[in-house]
């Protein structure tokens, strides 16, 4: 890259922000004219002292001064808490120990703490123009950039000095305000002083905008979304979550927390959710089993079923009725799911391992064990054994109404059994079952 590059931006960013401020004086200054509160005169004696103040000369004299009120950091101390007058450090140690932290950036990008006004220094400083930027000049010892700008050699060098006061490294301190860790070593301890890794931060802030609003990311979307074919895939972040530091004034905590509005995205570090290892159900006693993964299942529509009938106190009604129908219907339903996730290929013969749950809930739970039981699939395809399920879902639901209704009985029993959906259900099941048994 061409110093010449640099140069250019200095007078350009010098430029940009002259005319921002002369666009801000003229608005203001109208207004004042208007209402009488200053004359033409005066305006234009303050508006030109406004442009000489932003000549490039002056401005950077001047911005010289003020480097010394700002330091370039990757850990800042503000981030955690806004009041902390801890000091923050500059670390450019590189490892490579398989842990993802500041130390495995090969450029870390620097931030920059202190007064929030002289945070316009920092960001000349911290722009990268081709790969290269005034910071890293600075680090290096290479003024080439400022040197067509300066006046002589003693303007060159005091520019430089006042530049170089952002890297000095002060004598580290800590505050009330700061987080520390008494950490033991031997017989005593270390005092230990956590800063937030800012840089790292940013890195990890600049991807996931990469990957979630670039230009390409939202081509790779749009491809998804209508089914067509991408040469890049498609990066997602998983249940990332978001901080916010200095609220509505992020200047407060450091130039790049401004930048990037004061969000900082945080990846999930969930432990893992361990799935529970799939068993056949050998240890069954029976499907309607109280406390069982079915009975478990069923409290929601048991106590919709219970509140509708206590709540009416009519068990008559059309209406009424046919709510309950419904309930004890999505119970049916509930059942054969349970049912089906029982009912495995792979766990074929599991019934033979154990005497319970009753001859008649393993003819139905265990079907596939008819392809190496002869006697089984016999008595299975005999179907005798469907109205006895059926009954035993019927027994099922009464002992759970009856603690709400002491009278439930015969009738109702009968009336749960012959649900027509349940019988339904046993052919629908059945039918499919036969097609995989031939």
């Amino acid at each position: 890259m061409t110093q010449g590059a640099l140069t250019a931006f200095i007078t350009d960013y010098i430029a940009m922000r002259r005319q921002a401020k002369l666009d801000a004086f003229d608005k203001a200054s109208v207004k004042q004219i208007a209402e009488g509160l200053e004359d033409d005169l005066t305006i234009r004696e303050k508006r030109q002292t406004l442009e000489q103040r932003y000549e490039t000369r002056n401005w950077l004299t001047e911005a010289a001064s003020r480097a010394g009120q700002i330091s370039l950091v990757t850990h800042a101390a503000k981030y955690t808490h806004g009041d902390s007058r801890s000091s923050s450090v500059f670390s450019v140690t590189t490892a490579n120990d398989g842990y993802v932290s500041t130390s495995t950036l090969e450029n870390p990008p620097a931030d920059a703490v202190g007064n929030a006004a002289t945070l316009d220094v920092a960001r000349l400083l911290q722009s990268e123009v081709e790969g290269d930027s005034l910071l890293a000049c600075l680090k290096r010892g290479d003024y080439r950039p400022f040197e067509p700008l300066a006046q002589d050699a003693n303007q060159l060098r005091q520019w430089m000095e006042g530049f170089s006061q952002a890297l000095t490294t002060r004598e580290p301190a800590s505050h009330k305000l700061a987080k520390q860790i008494y950490f033991p070593v031997g017989d005593g301890y270390h005092l230990l002083s956590p800063l937030f890794a800012t840089s790292l931060a940013q890195v990890l802030y600049q991807k996931l905008v990469t990957y979630r609003f670039s230009d390409e990311a939202k081509a790779i979307r749009q491809a998804r979304r209508n089914n067509q074919w991408h040469s890049k895939p498609l990066i997602q972040f998983i249940d990332t979550a978001e901080m916010h530091f200095g609220g509505t004034k992020p200047q407060n905590i450091s130039s790049l927390n401004s930048g990037r509005g004061g969000r900082v995205w945080l990846l999930s570090a969930q432990p893992p959710r361990w799935k529970r290892q799939e068993k056949p159900p050998e240890n069954i006693t029976s499907v309607f089993a109280i406390g069982g993964t079915f009975d478990r299942a069923a409290n929601s529509a048991i106590r919709r079923i219970t509140a509708l009938l206590t709540g009416s106190g009519e068990y008559r009604n059309r209406n009424i009725r046919e709510a309950r129908d419904r309930y004890v219907d999505e119970l049916i339903d509930l059942l054969f799911v349970q049912a089906g996730d029982v009912q495995r290929v792979e766990w074929q013969g599991w019934s033979q391992k154990c005497d319970r749950p009753a001859r008649h809930q393993q003819l139905w739970l265990d079907p596939w064990r008819s392809l190496q039981d002869a006697a089984f699939r016999l008595e299975r395809d005999l179907g005798n054994w469907q109205g006895a399920v059926a009954e035993d879902f019927a027994r099922w639901l009464n002992y759970r109404l009856r603690k709400a209704f002491p009278d439930v009985g015969k009738a109702d029993k009968r009336e749960w059994e012959s649900r027509p959906l349940f019988r339904q259900r046993l052919r629908e099941m059945e039918s499919l079952l036969r097609e995989g048994l031939k």
